[in-house]
């Protein structure tokens, strides 16, 4: 297991600790403090992956976070973990990992035919091809959907652990690198409490990948001691391996810290990772800066890499990433990858834009003997799964040569200048600003109590750097309260003279970027330079669109390195300077974060429970079908062997309307209310009156919200002078309660009135159909369930089966019905006594299904179903339960210009013309011969809200809002698919079923 590309000496690795792992399932070996990436390097493997759309090989392109390329799949089974960067892998023995977005693997990839042809899939391909025929859409979307994503999501449940902790204190620092540990180190000492964040093992940020000194002595001695020196302050926490995704309001910072993904998974015990939510007084943001990329001919072979990073493979990890390098680097800071490169053996080119500069590194490179080639740029890089060669040509006044150079390598070292990390600080509300000087965004105006530092501010020089740093430090404890005594010396680093740098987004022009090799911007998917000319080409001219139609900035890299190179090119393309064009919206995450860590122990069952009616055993005993209504687990409906859906609702409906049929209806909300205000309360509450209201009679109620919308309905009984019991729809119980509470606390202190909820104080059973009222008068002989006696929308006090019970003579179907009461721990009892009661009858139980289609029949309104909170009282044609003379909550928004006036949709019936055809819920209403646009929107008229095949009425029915549908009775309107047909159907009255409303008063 040889090593092929291992300096012999140096590196932060421990030589002394080999350990094994597989990728792509060949063995390799590598060091404790590898990553998987420089173990990958070390071993020689430099074609790692496909990228997005059309799978070209892929290699590792830098050192960090912001790798876009080498995006791995770790482990398996339950530990494993999909889209890992594997430059922030950290190495353990046994490790296991595969290339993603490859079948049947890496080498033999299927969809690599996709480069063939690259040329019939620009930007924004699929907005333009998969239109014909229509109905091949599914399929089209399918295969579309099989080739689209990376990593495969597990399988199994997630075996690790995670958890939430708080954190409040002084100054909160983010970045571990010199600047953030100079600005830490000056609150702790001034005697802040001091939480220092940072992504690495170990602090240090770019010194430990260079051979800077400071204070005269080698860089990471200096940090080992203000690392020492923070660590034996009382005050001060240090996170490492933790990563600050998230900057909100009023100076929250979230923090993931990665607490075992580094070692063995057999040996990972206790909490994996650990969401911090911490609160600081002042933020200090020492994020650092991302190198960019060039964009030239393809830049995205293996062996294309950053410049920093090759510095960071050679020093951090002791790994030659090339032999024969080209170095391609618009600044000087390109040039000490040359000179780290030729310390390390091999030979090197450099490739320079600018026609001289005066800057010390390009002075050092010549002395050592590295070729300098000024005036000159990479056209384009050569090979298949690795570089071979570039092409050079000179450059001047943004002009490329026509004489072109082949220069044999193996690796492509290229540096564009440096981006300071903004995401926390945009998140934090501040907006970035374009410094010509810098050619870079840097920070503007701080909105939050923070400041950026560093690299993360424009500042590039370590020499300057660094006191402001320690400035910026001092003046944090001091905002924070605290006064310190005597500041820390100020770090000591040698200045280095820099020649300017030299903006170069795209190599070459615009015109030929369509016609040569692709010149990538974005890597992982795919978005090339002409990718973005072609957007701006066809009319996009905001970035955040751009974005969008090219799917720059889409993948897990979240655009690091890439857009700051696409927003110029589309800058140059709109005739517009950079900051003009602006830049994409910094969201959190800023690296991707598990789930589990925001779950973190809620893991499994809710704590929000899953609630069941007392007779749910019962259900299940008798092979019911469930369907969750908010919380609860309802009966959707009860099939016999081998019945359909279709089928056993059919039975169930035709029970119901023929004989009898029993629903547990335990589920409806009941909210029990007391007191001399209850009926004022009430009033308040419903559209309709209540003073008048009897004791033993129901009366429906229509509440509304402020805006006058439809918020629930039920009925409500008055069973004494001062107590009444409301109903409520089952998912709306607690909203309800909610929303009588804030009244009677915010508005109505002053009100006497209790309310409780005894929702699962009573089951309850609606006893429904012709031979309803035979059935409970087997069960029941202290209640006259005569029509007189007992008339429709009262209630009255009885025992049924031996249990005391409050029977209602309501109807949600439109038949003769009772709905019956009685104590929770009795209902299972009362329950099997009417079925027995009911037997010779041919009771049938019946679920949501079947009730969902008999209330459709009769046309009415289930609340969140047939509205939708744009939905006023007039608007279902029920004005008459709206009362004129009294007020109530939303009364005045029903007479606002928008809820009054005409055309609003209102509530109507289907009946398509196909009886048979059921129309799909949701389906778009539209206007006879209205053509559907795939150019400009479609004028719609409606949609369906409810739609059922009635087994009464042997013919489908729907139930839908129309605008000004009451004045369009039997008119037809078009209601297309998404298959590309077109229904027709008539606007009818929602009441399809006993128009006459006599079914439900029969003897």
């Amino acid at each position: 297991m040889s090593q092929k590309d291992r300096l012999g000496t140096g590196g932060r690795i421990q030589r002394g600790e080999p350990l094994t792992f597989t990728f792509n399932g060949r063995t390799y070996q590598g060091y404790q403090g590898d990553t998987l990436a420089s173990a990958l390097l070390a071993n020689g493997v430099r074609f790692v992956a496909r990228s997005f759309k059309y799978h070209r090989p892929r290699g590792i392109v830098t050192a960090d976070v912001a790798e876009p390329n080498a995006v791995v799949q770790l482990e398996r089974g339950a530990y494993t973990v999909p889209n890992a960067r594997a430059t922030e892998v950290e190495l353990y023995q046994g490790l296991v990992a595969t290339s993603v977005n490859a079948e049947p693997d890496l080498e033999r990839d299927r969809m690599a035919v996709n480069q063939k042809f690259a040329r019939f899939m620009p930007a924004g391909f699929y907005y333009k091809t998969f239109m014909w025929p229509r109905k091949m859409w599914p399929t089209y979307e399918e295969k579309i959907r099989e080739a689209a994503g990376l990593g495969k999501a597990p399988t199994e449940l997630d075996a690790d652990r995670y958890d939430k902790c708080y954190a409040h204190c002084d100054v909160l620092v983010v970045g571990g690198g010199p600047a953030g540990l100079t600005a830490a180190h000056a609150a702790a000492v001034g005697g802040a409490r001091v939480i220092l964040v940072d992504d690495q093992r170990e602090l240090g940020g770019s010194l430990l990948s260079g051979r800077t000194e400071i204070n005269g002595k080698p860089a990471l001695q200096w940090v080992g001691e203000i690392e020492g020196k923070l660590r034996k302050l009382p005050d001060v926490t240090i996170l490492s391996r933790s990563n600050a995704f998230g900057y909100q309001d009023h100076n929250l910072v979230t923090v993931t810290q990665r607490l075992t993904d580094h070692l063995p998974v057999s040996k990972r015990r206790g909490t994996r990772e650990l969401l911090w939510k911490i609160r600081a007084k002042r933020v200090i943001l020492a994020t650092g800066a991302h190198e960019r990329p060039i964009v030239f001919g393809n830049n995205d072979l293996p062996g294309v890499m950053m410049a920093s990073a090759v510095s960071a493979y050679i020093h951090r990890y002791g790994v030659l990433p090339g032999r024969d390098a080209v170095v391609f680097t618009n600044n000087d800071r390109g040039y000490q990858a040359a000179l780290d490169l030729k310390a390390s053996g091999a030979k090197v080119t450099v490739v320079d834009p600018r026609a001289s500069t005066g800057g010390a590194l390009p002075a050092l490179a010549k002395r050592q003997g590295v070729t300098v080639m000024h005036g000159a740029v990479v056209m384009a890089a050569s090979g298949k799964r690795h570089v071979t060669s570039v092409n050079v040509t000179s450059y001047a006044n943004g002009q490329t040569g026509s004489k072109v150079s082949k220069i044999p390598c193996d690796l492509v070292a290229m540096s564009g200048g440096l981006s300071p990390v903004l995401h926390l600080f945009a998140q934090s509300g501040g907006k970035a600003q374009w410094s010509d000087e810098k050619t870079c965004f840097v920070p503007g105006k701080s909105l939050q109590a923070e400041a950026s530092v560093g690299a993360a501010a424009g500042e590039f020089n370590l020499a300057l750097a660094l006191p402001l740093a320690l400035e910026a430090g001092i003046d944090a404890a001091k905002a924070a309260g605290f006064r310190p005594e005597k500041a820390p010396a100020v770090p000591k680093v040698t200045s280095v003279a820099e020649g300017a740098l030299l903006p170069l987004w795209l190599v070459g022009s615009r015109a030929a970027a369509a016609r040569g090799p692709k010149q990538f911007v974005d890597f992982q998917n795919d978005v090339a330079a002409s990718d973005i000319l072609l957007a701006a080409r066809e009319g996009f001219e905001s970035v955040e669109h751009v974005k969008r139609y090219t799917a720059m900035g889409f993948g897990t890299d979240q655009g690091k390195l890439g857009n700051i190179n696409g927003m110029a090119i589309l800058a140059q393309a709109l005739g517009k300077s950079i900051p003009e064009t602006g830049t994409t919206t910094f969201r959190p995450n800023y690296t991707p974060v598990t789930f589990g860590t925001f779950a973190g122990r809620e893991v499994g069952d809710f704590l929000d429970p899953i609630r069941k009616t007392c007779i749910h055993e019962w259900h299940v005993e008798h092979g019911a079908l469930f369907e969750d209504v908010g919380n609860w687990k309802r009966p959707w409906y009860f099939p016999k062997r081998g019945e359909t859906l279709h089928a056993a609702v059919k039975r169930e409906c035709l029970a119901v309307r023929n004989s009898v049929g029993i629903l547990d209806a335990s589920t409806l909300g009941k909210i029990d209310i007391q007191g001399p205000d209850a009926v004022t309360l009430l009033n308040w509450m419903y559209t309709n009156p209540w003073n008048k209201l009897e004791v033993g009679k129901c009366r429906y109620g229509l509440m509304l919200d402020e805006n006058g919308m439809v918020f629930d309905d039920g009925v409500t009984v008055r069973l004494g002078e001062q107590h009444f019991m409301m109903t409520t729809t089952t998912g709306g119980a607690a909203r309800v309660l909610t929303w009588l509470e804030r009244w009677l606390q915010t508005e109505w202190p002053h009100m006497k009135v209790r309310l409780s909820s005894v929702t699962d104080h009573w089951a309850t059973f609606a006893v429904v159909g012709p031979n309803s009222r035979k059935v409970l008068r087997k069960v029941c002989d202290d209640i006259d369930f005569a029509n007189d006696a007992f008339p429709f929308m009262s209630y009255r006090n009885g025992t049924v089966a031996g249990a005391k019970a409050r029977v209602m003579r309501i109807s949600f179907s439109g038949e003769l019905a009772y709905e019956v009461n009685v104590p929770a721990n009795a209902g299972r009892a009362v329950w099997e006594a009417l079925m027995a009661a009911g037997a010779e009858f041919d009771i049938t139980p019946y679920g949501t299904e079947t009730m969902h289609v008999l209330r459709a029949e009769k046309g009415y309104i289930i609340v969140g179903q047939d509205t939708d909170g744009s939905v006023t009282p007039y608007d279902l044609g029920m004005g008459g339960v709206v009362a004129k003379s009294k007020d109530f909550l939303g009364k005045r928004s029903l007479t606002r210009s928008d809820t009054a006036k005409e055309g609003r949709k209102q509530f109507v019936g289907l009946l398509t013309d196909d009886a048979e055809f059921v129309l799909p819920e949701g389906a778009q209403i539209l206007a006879p011969g209205t053509r559907v646009s795939t150019s400009e929107p479609t004028p719609m008229i409606g949609h369906v809200t409810s739609s059922y095949y009635s087994p009464i009425l042997k013919r489908s029915i729907a139930l839908a809002v129309v605008k000004g549908g009451l004045g369009k009775m039997g008119e037809s309107v078009a209601i297309p698919l998404a298959d590309g047909r077109r229904v027709m159907a008539k606007i009818s009255s929602p009441v399809f079923y006993d128009t006459e409303g006599v079914r439900q008063n029969v003897e």
